[in-house]
């Protein structure tokens, strides 16, 4: 897979001796789908407005690139600028045609966007999350492949354990990703519902937020106070290693004579990959 990242990166940037034989076509509107692998789901409206009527003015100065498909052509690179001529009017848009299998497609679309950084932190999220199922890396991996820090994507994929309700507002620019960290720190998740809708409704800060979970949390260790008394050192231990092991909230009720472990997950998505960090210890 490795090395298919390699040809996206080398198809989406070619050395100079391939630009200089590159061919420009004009190609049909109409001929054109959209890429599937497309990891921007909101453009803005005035954005694509502005580049409209650029278009318009100047024409596309720089070409979309495609590739070749049953039907007509996929767009590989080049989104904005496609909605911008099809808005514009135009019938035909220059474009370069290259070979590229899916997985070169895909790789390049989710590259490209991240390196451009006008990604929303879902989408940004769900790319990184996408290329590390595809490559069958690691977070360390992608962070060299890719320039950037591994801190920077484990905060992104975190925000895929929030619900959906939160995935949501933050792809629609309601929440930030610092309101989706300060949710993700509250330790009652059944109040995670209720802190997002105050959140949205009164418009707080994530300053704001982030003190009102500080709040919420000094509750829970009130209540919480005295069974966590009982915990001995070695099972607060235990406690401590499944919670970095699952990256969740995890707490061990220990009684007198019989205890229990409740793990937290946050979508169908996410029980199914504690789920196989269960079955990945069985076959162990």
């Amino acid at each position: 897979m490795g090395k298919g990242l390699g040809k996206g990166i080398q198809a989406l940037f070619p050395d100079s001796s391939e630009q200089r034989t590159e061919r420009v076509e004009e190609i049909p509107v109409s001929d054109i789908r959209p890429n599937p692998y497309q990891p921007r789901k909101h453009f803005s409206e005035e954005a694509i407005g502005e580049l409209k009527r650029s278009i318009e003015q100047h024409g596309v100065l720089q070409p979309v690139i495609v590739r070749k498909s049953i039907k007509g052509f996929e767009l590989v690179v080049g989104e904005r600028r496609f909605k911008a001529s099809k808005a514009a009017g135009l019938k035909e848009i220059p474009a370069v045609v290259r070979e590229l299998n899916e997985d070169e497609m895909m790789e390049i679309a989710l590259i490209e966007n991240l390196q451009r950084e006008d990604l929303n932190a879902l989408e940004e999220a769900k790319a990184y999350q996408k290329l590390l199922e595809h490559l069958q890396v690691t977070q360390d991996e992608l962070s060299r492949k890719l320039g950037k820090s591994r801190p920077h994507i484990a905060n992104h994929l975190r925000l895929l354990q929030l619900p959906e309700m939160a995935q949501e507002f933050l792809a629609e620019g309601k929440l930030s990703m610092g309101h989706g960290r300060a949710l993700l720190g509250l330790k009652n998740k059944d109040s995670l519902t209720g802190a997002l809708q105050k959140t949205v409704k009164e418009k707080l800060s994530v300053r704001q937020l982030e003190e009102y979970v500080q709040k919420l949390n000094k509750e829970v260790s009130r209540e919480t106070k005295d069974s966590k008394r009982q915990l001995t050192p070695y099972v607060r231990e235990r406690e401590a290693s499944l919670k970095k092991y699952f990256g969740t909230n995890v707490q061990i009720r220990q009684g007198k004579k019989k205890g229990k472990i409740e793990i937290d997950f946050f979508s169908e998505d996410d029980l199914d990959r504690i789920l196989t960090l269960l079955d990945r210890e069985e076959e162990e």
